[in-house]
């Protein structure tokens, strides 16, 4: 029987079973590995704290861990050791966000080896490509020797698999071979070349594509190879350092799989990367207090928001975080840009252009795709280009439309970007057009999913479980969210406006008469006399899902509640059993469905909570607002890197106490870092008027933790200016220390 050969570039592959090779044993770890992350725009890579990616460790439970790109694991082990065994960690770190180092050392090797002899020394950085060096420095008084071994696999498997999205079947395997010459056997060989510079690992997908992992070896080459893995005879004498390295370049049919240039070497990868950094921290606002706790917290958010940018085409925007969703998204894009409007509008920018790109053209069921319509997430991987899922892209969504509107205005009154205005009018029209056919029937702006792939529940709570009324159990039919009604009237009033300036009139009175009957059926069908409070839904059958949750919270700054029940609610929600000392809790504890560990049914999310913060500061309850902005602040204090997560659990905060994480949270996570500056916007109390030249401060409040605030860099409008905040007892002073540009300052106690 022939082989089955693929030929590209040059080169020959063929299936991975007709050439078996070699293994190399992975090292068994007897506990799960706490995990190291590190993303270069849409590359992002997940390993252990050793910098290893332990093939044992995937089959145990940690799915997590390898290198990513487009939806594609790209690399599946990586895997360290000396004389077959596991180095001994000494420290490791991803502070920098893009690079990973790690110091160990070597276990006792029989009786030729002593304990802690040999420094190892491990630096992995991401930019475009994957590098790694490593530095092994022998510490005894003699010379030693021992093996050293890289071993690689890649399985190529598509992100929704390591999310537990089952597959038919999938592609296959590939070996590149060499050519054969005349007169050579007809049995293929392995191509590991003879000058041992390079190695490759391939797939093909069920779509034709080749995907490749290319490692080439720099500094001292490999002595040989055992299947995948490359093994170094090392010799050092005393106090003698050798190097060691490689690049991993991604291939998809013999083209870049990264948007990104790669660099040349580690050391010019670590340049572009510290380079381009500094360029992004040049154009944003530097926040800044007295107090080092409050700094540290406010510079992992700056950097987290550098990191979490992506490549889409021509733009970039947040993608929403690390590992399971680093794509575009439409909500989580949309939240994150609004809540960075003071620190970047450009996040604005390229956000809104982006998803109008992408706005909803037909009716299509598989992707819930419908004219007019936003975005709800883009994939690029081999089960998104089979058509196994829908997200190419997928619409079930049903609060980012709104959204999108509510951002299209934001970003309006930051910076009186007429151009942007104009162009995406016609986007904005097709959203408000969206909205008010699918109002129609009910009068609420409700989900129902249609594709057989896609979300059950296509609000921000888009698990299955989390829609539940006060005995626990789920609501039927089509489901009209609580804050969902709030968008859609913050989107039509704020619109009014818009459409007032561009002497649309008609529309502007619609929009305004559409809000306001919005406002008095909402205040009528959703209210619930019986626990002065919101529901969290109406069902499929227009009746209230009855129970407690931090959903209304997010209505509080948008005007949709009469004043009385926007207090009632506000009260509510600090109650013991919603606020839990760290933050509000996304269910109340009396729910039966209460679990501290749901994910949306008991947890607490910062975005969620800093949403609700700043309606508190809305209604004038400014202590309260600073008691759960301190809460969260709290917490992130206690993280790894003082980095917010996406979530953590909803257990109550008592004396001595650390919050309680939450597994597989993400981490960094694009609304759990913007909440940082939101609420910090919260305390400062900005009210931009770009278009009509003016910016209001509204009785400023820092919180007692923190003496004075300073904002450099500023931009509104075509103004750049610098504040400071300095706080005397209860009150909190402004002052303008510089102002580039003719905008009007108005501070108000």
């Amino acid at each position: 029987m022939t082989p089955e050969k693929i030929f590209l570039d040059g080169k020959t592959f063929v299936p991975a079973e007709q050439i078996p090779i070699p293994e190399w044993p992975c090292v068994i770890s007897e506990r799960p590995q706490p995990t190291l992350t590190v993303k270069d725009d849409d590359l992002f890579l997940v390993t252990d704290t050793l910098g290893n990616i332990s093939g044992c460790m995937l089959n145990e439970g940690n799915p997590s861990m390898g290198l990513f790109c487009c939806d594609t694991r790209f690399l599946s082990r990586l895997e360290l050791q000396i004389d077959g065994r596991s180095p001994i960690l000494l420290s490791s770190t991803a502070d920098k966000g893009f690079s990973l180092s790690v110091l160990c050392t070597n276990p006792r090797i029989d009786e030729r080896l002593k304990a802690d002899t040999i420094g190892i020394k491990r630096e992995l950085v991401l930019n475009g490509a994957l590098f790694e060096e490593l530095e092994i420095s022998n510490y005894s008084t003699t010379t030693v020797s021992f093996e050293l071994s890289l071993s690689f696999d890649a399985d190529f498997v598509d992100l929704f698999e390591v999310r537990g999205f089952g597959r038919d079947k999938r592609g296959k395997l590939l070996r590149l071979v060499e050519a054969k010459q005349e007169g050579d056997s007809d049995q293929e060989t392995l191509n590991l070349p003879s000058n041992m510079e390079m190695l490759t690992m391939a797939y093909q997908g069920l779509d034709g594509l080749v995907m490749e992992a290319r490692i080439q070896f720099q500094h001292r080459l490999p002595d040989y190879f055992k299947g995948y893995t490359a093994i170094w005879q090392v010799e050092l004498a005393s106090h003698e350092t050798q190097k060691f390295g490689y690049r991993l370049n991604m291939l998809t049919n013999g083209k870049p799989s990264s948007a990104i240039n790669s660099a040349i070497t580690l050391s010019q990868a670590k340049a572009a990367e510290m380079m381009e950094e500094q360029q992004w921290v040049q154009q944003i606002t530097q926040i800044r207090s007295d107090k080092g706790t409050f700094n540290r917290i406010i510079e992992r958010a700056e950097q987290d928001m550098y990191l979490l940018r992506q490549s889409f085409g021509k733009h970039k925007t947040v993608s929403a975080g690390v590992p399971w969703f680093s794509t575009l998204f439409g909500r989580d894009s949309i939240i994150t840009a609004s809540q960075t409007l003071m620190l970047n509008p450009e996040i604005a920018k390229e956000t809104l252009i982006l998803l109008a790109q992408f706005q909803g053209k037909q009716e299509d069921e598989w992707r819930d795709e419908q004219p007019g319509k936003i975005l709800h997430e883009l994939r690029l991987g081999e089960m998104a280009r089979c058509q196994e899922i829908p997200h190419t892209p997928y619409y079930g969504t049903i609060d980012a439309t709104p959204l999108w509107l509510m951002l299209y205005a934001e970003y309006f009154a930051w910076t009186h970007d007429t151009e942007i205005l104009e162009q995406l009018w016609s986007n904005a029209l097709a959203a408000m057009e969206w909205i008010d056919r699918n109002i129609k029937e009910t009068g609420y702006l409700s989900y129902a999913r249609k594709s057989k792939r896609g979300l059950v529940n296509q609000g921000w709570k888009d698990s299955g479980d989390c829609i539940v009324n006060r005995k626990g159990e789920l609501a039927n039919g089509a489901i009209a969210l609580c804050e969902v009604q709030a968008y859609v009237y913050a989107a039509k009033m704020r619109l009014a406006e818009i459409a007032k300036m561009k002497k649309r009139l008609d529309l502007s009175d619609r929009w305004t008469e559409e809000a306001r009957n919005l406002k008095l059926r909402f205040n009528r069908d959703f209210w619930m006399e019986d626990q002065d409070f919101c529901a969290l839904a109406l069902d499929g059958d227009g009746k209230p899902v009855d129970s407690i949750t931090s959903n209304p919270g997010h209505c509080l700054h948008l005007g949709i509640f009469t004043p009385e029940k926007a207090y009632s609610v506000a009260e509510r929600l600090r109650a013991p059993d919603m606020f839990n000392g760290w933050g509000i809790r996304t269910l109340s504890s009396l729910s039966p469905a209460y679990n501290p560990m749901g994910y949306h049914i008991g947890s607490v999310w910062p975005h969620d909570n800093a949403l609700t913060v700043i309606g508190l500061r809305s209604l004038g309850l400014v202590d309260q607002a600073l008691e759960v902005f301190q809460g969260l602040f709290d917490m992130t204090n206690q993280q790894p890197y003082q980095r917010p997560p996406e979530l953590f659990c909803g257990y109550e905060r008592i004396a001595d106490s650390t919050p309680v994480q939450y597994p597989v949270a993400c981490t960094p996570q694009a609304w759990a870092t913007g909440s940082i500056f939101q609420m910090l916007q919260m305390v400062v109390n900005l009210v931009p008027d770009a278009p009509n030249n003016c910016l209001r401060i509204i009785d400023p409040s820092l919180p007692e933790s923190i003496n004075r605030l300073s904002l450099h860099n500023l931009k509104v409008g075509p103004t750049i200016l610098d504040l400071e905040f300095e706080r005397s007892g209860t009150t909190t002073a402004c002052r303008v220390a510089k102002k580039r540009g003719n905008l009007r300052v108005v501070i108000e106690a």
